[in-house]
């Protein structure tokens, strides 16, 4: 959500420690067949990471009604490190402390930037999710979402919120920025479309989800989403009507957390809608980074990286983007209360 969008009361919603692995077009080969390497991990694992032995698979989201998520198509990506969970508020808070970081949120808006909002309007803040108070049309996110003065990651419903007792729960109100700092903080880097869904699938072929083809997992709800009447009221039939740590739901084949719900997660590729319809043309694809420059004809003039996972908001009813091979989009300069990230390495 951009913030110059929000501070206006309109909202259109929504660097790395080493660059991943170049992209490589396969021409005149025989396409591989779906597969997970056998490859060992290639040391001890770093604190918090599980390897993901790389493979191919097919990317995409075949009956979902997600035309951004077409065609699908075969990547073959390369084995890495991914965080096991997202990032919690613990492990973001140890890293302000450490290095003094403000983020985005907390950061006064420069009148420069927004001429003719009244300066009352150019505070500190984020978007906040706020639920309505009965049924409503769902043409109009402004009907749920808010600029909330004083909402950020220490604060996430707003200044008299806090984060108390919630150490294990996804940060969240974090701008690409911000995610940027701790990637660098941190030795590592944000993971790409392909190694996102990839490890997002665990395994299985052509699933619907990160955990299998059905929506709860041996009659259980299999990850944090939404039930009830959006955006009214979260039933809470999963046990949580906001975010929820970040290991409370099974992990899927590859032992990964809240690779669908829970928070969406910041990704390194660019958006645009037409990126897989572009990579196929050229063959199949080893490493994708992703389009050189972001494009949402929703939105021409706001840059938007790549986001993927789906949300505590998400729900058939309006956002099915918990599906494993759709995808989301955010613009790069604002965050929210259910967007989120975890990190890869190569080492």
């Amino acid at each position: 959500m951009c913030r110059a969008a929000i501070a206006l009361v309109t909202c259109a919603f929504a660097a790395c420690a080493a660059d991943p692995p170049a992209a490589d077009r396969s021409a005149g080969a025989a396409a591989p067949e779906p597969r997970v390497n056998a490859s060992n991990p290639p040391g001890p694992a770093p604190a918090g990471m599980v390897w993901v032995p790389g493979g191919t698979f097919w990317m995409g989201c075949e009956n979902c009604n997600m035309p951004d998520a077409l065609p699908s198509h075969l990547v073959t990506v390369s084995g890495f490190w991914m965080d096991r969970t997202p990032v919690t508020n613990a492990q973001f808070e140890t890293f302000v402390k450490a290095t003094g970081y403000i983020t985005v949120a907390e950061r006064p808006l420069n009148p420069a930037e927004f001429p003719g909002v009244p300066a009352d309007k150019l505070v500190p803040g984020s978007a906040v999710f706020t639920p309505t108070g009965g049924p409503v049309p769902l043409d109009n996110p402004l009907r749920w979402w808010q600029y909330t003065p004083g909402a950020n990651w220490k604060h996430p419903e707003g200044p008299t919120s806090s984060i108390a007792g919630r150490g294990d729960h996804p940060v969240v109100h974090v701008a690409f920025a911000d995610v940027t700092a701790y990637a660098q903080w941190a030795g590592k880097r944000l993971p790409t479309e392909a190694e996102f869904e990839f490890a997002a699938r665990g395994g299985l072929d052509r699933a619907r989800y990160s955990w299998g083809n059905e929506m709860r997992h041996g009659g259980k709800p299999a990850s944090n989403t939404w039930q009830g009447t959006f955006p009214a009221r979260d039933a809470g039939d999963d046990g949580f009507t906001g975010t929820s740590p970040v290991t409370a739901f099974p992990a899927n084949g590859f032992g990964l957390y809240d690779m669908g719900g829970n928070v969406w997660q910041w990704c390194a590729d660019w958006y645009r809608p037409d990126a897989y319809a572009t990579r196929v043309a050229g063959g199949v694809v080893t490493n994708p980074r992703g389009p050189a420059t972001s494009f949402d004809p929703d939105e021409p003039g706001a840059a938007k990286r790549s986001i993927r996972g789906g949300s505590y908001l998400c729900t058939d009813e309006y956002c099915a983007r918990y599906l494993v091979g759709s995808r989301g989009k955010a613009e790069v300069s604002s965050g929210s209360s259910n967007l989120g990230f975890r990190l890869v390495t190569d080492r």
